[in-house]
């Protein structure tokens, strides 16, 4: 194993015959390979960083395990990947490649906004960005990326609302198995890396579910993989759309492994080198528990930092809860993530007006559960319409006593606030900054809110049972 990142597996000398902790670069791996002189390299299990070696590498003679190199290409040439995609007859989201402001302008018009622009060959969705006007885009392309033909930027219409989900996928060439189909528990716009999500799906229908593992095998086999394949998607308008497709193991691959009691990445080092999967006897079972993946984020260590997520990357890790029902996976998947959700006290409710229909069942639960709920002005009449009780508090620059004093003076038990965005007069980051230094849980989606208060209730239930790995797997089995 060649590794350049001191995270405990890898750096493991158990784990493989040998570790070298070296630089991922060609010249790197290349003076390894003439010294070791293996079969083959797996490219397929480093992220981002060793697919962009791959070509490289198979020029100077190395011979590249699984899927090759070209198929790698393909599914970031994004001209390329839409026309096959075109030819599948698989919905993609409007999109366009810009080389130059006046394309992207142009393109811009064409889809309409918001728009998600990003550099080609990008890591952890790096200088990925949601624009909303034209003035945004010219400023992303102005501070952002060096934007030219060999560098062009990918402009993509934004999905309002959608649900996203993803699959991960073993393929050899011929067939594709697709072990369990992920429901992202934030909405489209936060980067998967970041975004919790629970397997079984609970909210995408079984019709979806269906497609997306139709789509998934399809795509697999079109590209010819060998090893494994990880896909995203977006549920919006009863219609599936795929976003894109990765021909490596994604950071998932170790959650529905452990979920579903599928070694996926054993089975895959196996096809990569030669089995077929009608040779591995796989058979998908329904997951009679559930599974929630949370992300683990630094911002305490950087107390001067707004904690919101969108589409690049901020997470350092991730933690999987797992339990009978999916409020009890995701209460233990926040606790593993020291994110350590109230049996009691006060919530204090603040979200922009679009997010408030959503942020109106989260405080309805939330009451339910005995919570005392405050709010700022807007949601504060929104919930008196809707017959929810509710203290009114100020924001900051409304005078005292504020939001700041009630967190400071430990009056508020766990926040939900989604950004108000770029169209409000006044920042409202210094919330989310003082939950960190506070220490006072945050939730800024409507959709975590709402699983917060399943989590919950679960707990309040007694029930909150601690069973082994091999307990959960035993259940498939019956």
């Amino acid at each position: 194993m060649i590794n350049c990142n001191p995270e405990t597996v890898s750096t493991d000398y158990d784990t493989s015959d040998k570790l070298y902790f070296e630089p991922l670069t060609v010249e790197d791996v290349l003076s390894i390979y003439e010294k070791e002189k293996p079969e083959g390299v797996v490219v397929q299990f480093g992220g981002q960083t060793p697919l962009n070696l791959a070509a490289d590498l198979e020029k100077a003679g190395v011979r590249i395990l699984g899927t090759p190199p070209s198929t790698i290409d393909l599914a970031e040439d994004r001209d390329r990947f839409r026309r096959i995609i075109e030819r599948l007859g698989i919905p993609e989201p409007e999109s366009g490649m810009a080389s130059t402001l006046g394309e992207a302008i142009e393109i811009a018009a064409r889809i309409g906004y918001p728009l998600m622009v990003r550099p080609s060959y990008v890591l952890g969705g790096r200088a990925m960005e949601k624009v909303h006007d034209e003035e945004m885009l010219r400023e992303y392309v102005a501070k952002a990326v060096e934007i030219s033909p060999e560098r062009p930027i990918l402009i993509d219409r934004f999905l309002d609302d959608a649900i996203e989900a993803e699959a991960d996928a073993i393929a050899d060439g011929t067939d594709a198995f697709v072990p369990a189909v992920m429901e992202h528990i934030e909405l489209a716009g936060v980067h998967s890396g970041d975004s919790a999500c629970v397997i079984p799906p609970v909210s995408i229908s079984r019709r979806h579910i269906d497609t997306i593992e139709e789509y998934t095998r399809k795509i697999a086999i079109e590209f010819g993989v060998v090893g494994l394949i990880n896909i995203q998607y977006a549920i919006a308008n009863d219609t599936v759309f795929i976003l894109e497709a990765n021909p490596r193991a994604s950071r998932t691959v170790p959650l529905v492994s452990k979920v579903c009691n599928i070694p996926m990445a054993r089975l895959a080092t196996q096809v990569m080198l030669g089995k077929k999967l009608c040779d591995l006897s796989l058979a998908r079972r329904p997951i009679p528990y559930f599974g929630v993946k949370e992300a683990v984020f630094p911002f305490n260590m950087f107390p001067e930092v707004d904690p919101l997520l969108g589409p690049e990357m901020r997470s350092t890790g991730e933690v999987l809860g797992m339990a009978k029902t999916y409020g009890e996976a995701f209460f233990k998947a926040q606790v593993a993530a020291s994110q350590f959700l109230p049996l009691g006290g006060t919530v204090l409710i603040t979200v922009s007006e679009r997010d408030r229909p959503g942020a109106l069942e989260a405080a309805r639960r939330f009451t339910e559960l005995g919570f005392s709920l405050v709010a700022t002005e807007g949601m504060h009449m929104f919930l008196a319409k809707s017959g929810i009780p509710s203290s009114h508090i100020l924001k900051l620059h409304e005078g005292r006593p504020n939001i700041v004093d009630a967190i400071k003076n430990g009056e508020i038990q766990l926040i939900v606030n989604t950004p108000v965005g770029k169209m409000s007069v006044h920042d409202d980051s210094y919330i989310r900054k003082a939950a960190i230094k506070y220490q006072v849980p945050h939730i800024t989606t409507t959709a975590a809110a709402i699983a917060a208060a399943k989590g919950i209730s679960a707990v309040l239930q007694g029930r909150g049972d601690v069973r082994s790995l091999q307990q959960y797997h035993a259940m498939i089995d019956r």
